[in-house]
């Protein structure tokens, strides 16, 4: 066994999680071995976020943490927090090394032993669902952002690497992939764009690619910008038999006056428009999607937009955000900031529009069947299990421990506001 420990902790999003697998699997791979629950790490990684000032002090807060419970241990911490604070991140204890750029993560591993860097991951810590990175870097300048200016660029990995991952992940028992990035409706756009002879290769040509690898699996987009999708998407997605019929297209409002001071590059009516175009084609199609309430000079008009904008989008999920101030972003400066207890009850109004909409789309698949991940087993319901169907809608239904990890056809029964009852 191998004397060298290690413990990773992550922070933040999806690609932050596929990132920190690959290190865990690269450590591995050359000697390393994760450290039981009471013992101390030779080497500690932590991936940051910084898409709030919470995440800020959470990383700085996940970093003390591991100090003080691994006594000596040397500490790498990359991640978005990393690259836009690096002096603040290498004064707290026991770091000793701090990655700005992912680029330098090879070399950076290579002064701990690690001399052979995997291309992709083989599996997924703790997940019955693989996330696999396709794309890096945003360009846009989102006003309440701070991103792009810690992940700056674009960077698209090649079809051929991502094939050969999702390929390896599918035979190591993965049966949902998440095609996921910072921003995903980007891929490609770095590789083709300007590039005489060569021609464009954009998302929708990469899931029709894997969509040619055989088995009982399934792929599920994380993001795409409703400015993005064209018909060649929707013609892609309606003929791809793995890809998942659930989108979420970020609206993050629903008034153009708010979206014009976000500088987001799409308004309202276009934005239902292209989500009635994609319904045409498939019909039972779920949307998910993002909220931000008490953005900087939201009136009681403006927020009553966004519900009703919600509203017409039938979305089936709504990821809320009350809006927080970005050190480093424009908005942050903005005059006329919404007052926290406005904040507040605006965030509870539109959680019970929130639920009701789910509500409304689980009743519609009642006394239907619905293909099922089961990913655990419910804790607080012996004999009962828990997984997401192809609309990403969470479904109870009876079950046991075998059943985890497996797709399973089952039958609506009851809508609940959490969750879509069903019968075997």
């Amino acid at each position: 066994m191998s004397t060298r420990t290690c413990r990773l902790v992550t922070l933040g999003c999806k690609v932050n999680q596929y990132e920190t697998q690959l290190v865990k699997e690269a450590l591995e791979q050359n000697g390393y071995r994760e450290a039981s629950d009471d013992e101390s790490a030779d080497l500690c990684v932590v991936n940051t976020c910084t898409v709030t000032n919470e995440g800020d002090a959470k990383s700085r807060k996940e970093v003390r943490r591991l100090a003080r419970h691994n006594p000596g241990t040397r500490t790498i911490v990359m991640g978005c927090y990393a690259t836009r604070d690096p002096d603040a991140v290498a004064d707290l204890p026991g770091v000793f090394e701090v990655v700005t750029d992912k680029r330098e993560l090879p070399d950076v591993l290579a002064r701990q032993g690690v001399v052979d860097m995997p291309s992709g991951i083989s599996h997924f810590e703790g997940r019955k669902r693989a996330y696999v990175k396709v794309q890096d870097g945003c360009v846009l300048r989102c006003t309440y952002c701070i991103i792009p200016q810690v992940r700056h660029g674009l960077r698209s990995r090649s079809p051929e690497d991502i094939e050969t991952e999702v390929r390896r992940l599918i035979d190591n028992g993965y049966k949902e992939i998440v095609i996921s990035g910072i921003h995903v409706g980007h891929y490609g756009v770095d590789t083709t764009r300007g590039k005489s002879g060569k021609s464009p290769f954009r998302l929708w040509h990469l899931f029709r690619k894997l969509d040619r690898i055989p088995g009982d699996w399934r792929m599920r987009l994380s993001s795409i910008e409703a400015n993005e999708v064209d018909d060649e998407f929707i013609s892609a997605a309606a003929d791809c038999e793995h890809l998942c019929s659930q989108f979420h297209p970020a609206l993050q409002s629903g008034s153009n006056g708010v979206l014009a001071r976000m500088r987001r590059r799409y308004r309202i009516e276009p934005f239902l428009e292209k989500l009635e175009r994609i319904r045409d084609v498939m019909p039972d199609v779920a949307y998910t999607t993002d909220l931000i309430v008490g953005f900087p000079g939201e009136t009681e008009a403006e927020f009553e937009e966004s519900l009703e904008a919600c509203r017409r989008a039938k979305f089936m999920k709504i990821h809320l955000f009350p809006y927080s101030p970005r050190r480093g972003t424009p908005a942050a400066t903005f005059e006329e900031q919404v007052p926290p207890e406005v904040r507040k009850v605006r965030m509870q109004r539109a959680t019970v529009l929130e639920r009701q909409l789910a509500m409304r789309y689980y009743e519609s698949l009642i006394d239907r069947d619905v293909e099922v991940l089961v990913e655990r087993e419910c804790h607080d319901r012996p004999g009962w299990v828990r997984g997401t169907d192809r609309h990403y809608v969470p479904v109870e239904f009876p079950g046991a421990a075998d059943d985890v990890g497996e797709f399973h056809i089952v039958r609506g029964e009851k809508s609940f506001p959490e969750y879509l009852r069903a019968s075997r």
